[in-house]
């Protein structure tokens, strides 16, 4: 079905495109020593922050589909919502509903995973968090229980450490946690529930948009193959490495639990089944074709054994990566990219590799590929494989350049960015070189900005979420303690119009958020919104 969208009545839009901004995880916060943001050196910034049309928006909690407001936004969920135009249940929220009303142990999938685990062993494979970002150890721990309680009586538990949704040396409480539960399961039922592996989330297994394959297969090769170095227990593994190492959670090394024979306790066989528990997408979908590709070329995986594979949901619907899952995603209709190409209405993807399908797949409803390809152009600059905060700049100019190259061929009537710097760089803990990232994003949006003017168009800036503004915590002595996680801050919304004459005035709701802009971005290209879209953020006299 071609969508449509009625002519605004009184405004027509500009000659020149509409270009929105996401400057990744670059949030609001006060003028202190650890935000990186107001440390940079951001002329540019400023000065769209200072102007008539800004405000501010919400980029977490229940403005973005999250369970509550103390739960931090993503990129997933932000892309999704400035795509959207609506609100939209996510991940956690999805999970969350289907174990309290224990419809997921309906499923014909959660039915075949205890099948197979009651023949052989149950896995359980996804980040050990609380965060609620990619995962939530209670998932983890409910599913375990229920799996006991089905028959299952032999469990084995890979833990990917996190320190990036969570303090960066936090590893310790979530594992002591489920060593606990472990025991508690153990003694009351009478079966082997055992952490079988781990690593940081950063070291194996969560990479994502095949940035580094070596990631995924250090994970595999540790999960399946009893690969890494040998300890008794996974809470001697993460004090041992906390010894060795200056390194939050995310980057320590993949570790083995072995057993008084020196085997490993837990590798992943034939007759297996797998979940792997975190609900995000991104960071899943290698791993997840990983364990169920039969024709798989992005590395050896050896002796690759049969198991019954399930995610906690699909992490990719047109791809149908995996094929089976446990809770539905969300379906995400009617988006805004949908809207604009039944409009022929040309546009512009790009980001480099880190942040590509944001704005692509995330952007348009949790959808692969084009939209209609005779009407977009979908551009990824490839990351370097390098640690971000050894190059904070990441692909930001030639990302740049690349825009500045398709906003002046005349082709697109409108465009999006992203730029990932403010969160990549953010998420190292580095103050220094993400007020580097943070200096470098305000420079290329200054060259945007005179391309837009130069072209008679409008640009939007905005963000996704929250990160860089918050580089540190400090203890009552005066200890700076690194802070890696997203935020819970507001984010920038600013319209850059040189040629708007009082046409139009910022009249944000009270509470707007991210799913705000699908419907000012409709009238600024001259169309109204669907009737169901949040209301834009402008109104015009």
């Amino acid at each position: 079905m071609t969508l449509s969208l009625d002519p605004h009545p009184t405004f027509s839009g500009r000659s020149g495109p509409v270009l929105i901004v996401v400057a990744d995880g670059v949030g609001i916060a006060a003028d202190t020593a650890s935000n990186a943001v107001t440390q940079a050196e951001t002329p540019t910034l400023d000065a769209l922050l200072a102007s008539r049309l800004s405000t501010r928006l919400a980029a977490h909690g229940t403005a973005v589909g999250m369970p509550t407001d103390d739960d931090m936004g993503n990129s997933e969920v932000g892309h999704n919502a400035i795509g959207a135009g609506r609100i939209f249940a996510q991940g956690a929220k999805l999970v969350n509903k289907a174990l309290e009303t224990k419809t997921i142990y309906a499923s014909e999938v959660w039915k075949e995973t205890i099948r197979w685990g009651c023949t052989e062993t149950m896995h359980f494979i996804g980040l050990l968090s609380d965060g609620n970002v990619h995962s939530h150890i209670e998932h983890l721990h409910q599913m375990i229980n229920q799996a006991v309680i089905e028959g299952v009586d032999s469990i084995c538990v890979h833990v990917l450490l996190d320190g990036r949704d969570t303090a960066p040396r936090s590893a310790l409480e979530y594992v002591e946690k489920t060593e606990a539960f472990i025991e508690t399961v153990n003694r009351a039922s009478d079966v082997n529930v055992r952490i079988a592996s781990g690593g940081g989330r950063m070291m194996i297994t969560m990479d994502r948009y095949g940035a580094d394959w070596d990631m995924v297969k250090r994970g595999y090769d540790c999960h399946t193959h009893g690969i890494g170095r040998a300890f008794d227990s996974a809470k001697t593994a993460v004090e041992t490495l906390y010894n060795e190492t200056d390194l939050g959670d995310q980057y320590l090394e993949p570790f083995v639990i072995t057993g008084a024979d020196d085997e490993p306790v837990g590798k992943i066989q034939d007759g297996d089944s797998v979940v792997f528990f975190n609900f995000r997408g991104d960071r899943a979908i290698e791993i997840s074709q990983a364990f169920e590709q039969a024709e798989f070329t992005a590395f050896d995986r050896g002796n690759h054994p049969n198991v019954y594979y399930a995610g906690m949901l699909q992490y990719d619907g047109d791809l149908q990566v995996p094929n089976n899952y446990l809770v539905d995603p969300p379906v995400i209709d009617r988006t805004m990219g949908e809207y604009l190409a039944g409009m022929n209405v040309s546009s512009f993807a790009i980001s480099e590799t880190q942040k590509f399908g944001h704005v692509t797949y995330f952007w348009n409803g949790n959808r692969s590929g084009y939209i209609n390809d005779e009407l977009e152009t979908y551009v990824e600059i490839p990351s370097d494989n390098v640690p971000f905060d050894e190059a904070p700049a990441m692909k930001a100019r030639e990302i740049t350049d690349a825009t500045i190259e398709l906003l002046s061929s005349g082709k697109y009537r409108y465009g999006r960015v992203n730029f990932a710097n403010g969160d990549m760089v953010g998420h190292t803990g580095n103050l220094e070189a993400t007020t580097k990232a943070v200096e470098t994003v305000d420079q290329c949006i200054a060259q945007l900005i005179q391309v837009i003017d130069e072209l008679d168009g409008i640009l939007i800036y905005t963000s996704d979420h929250g990160n860089a503004e918050q580089m540190f915590t400090e203890t009552s002595n005066g200890e700076r303690i690194p802070v890696t996680s997203h935020t819970l801050a507001l984010v920038p919304f600013v319209i850059h119009d040189p040629q708007n004459n009082n046409e139009y005035d910022l009249t944000p709701p009270v509470g707007a958020g991210l799913s705000h802009i699908a419907s000012t971005t409709l009238n600024l290209l001259g169309y109204q919104a669907p009737d169901d879209y949040q209301p834009s953020l402008i109104a015009f006299e």
